[in-house]
């Protein structure tokens, strides 16, 4: 899985982060997404990496403006890691 991270200009509330998360939605095979205006931020979790291009030209249709794109593999972090972390500890 992949992480792809987007700097996004011009999100001002909770309604611009549903406008991009619907957005993403709409232009990609996605698992997940979510977007935080305070931080101008939209992080995409998806099988395998996205089409930088699309991306940027269907969210700058909306009126935001991608500035930054990073993509990085995922781990999904559940049972599993939190057991691996709690004998890591007790290792110590």
């Amino acid at each position: 899985m992949v992480k792809t991270t987007l700097k996004i200009d011009g999100m001002m509330c909770s309604m611009c982060e549903a406008h991009i998360n619907d957005t993403v939605r709409s232009a990609c095979k996605i698992r997940s997404v979510k977007s935080s205006h305070s931080k101008g931020a939209t992080e995409i979790i998806s099988d395998s990496p996205l089409d930088e291009v699309v991306l940027k030209e269907a969210i700058g249709m909306t009126g935001y403006k991608v500035l930054n794109i990073q993509s990085t593999p995922y781990e999904k972090r559940g049972f599993p890691y939190l057991v691996r972390r709690v004998k890591h500890r007790a290792n110590r």
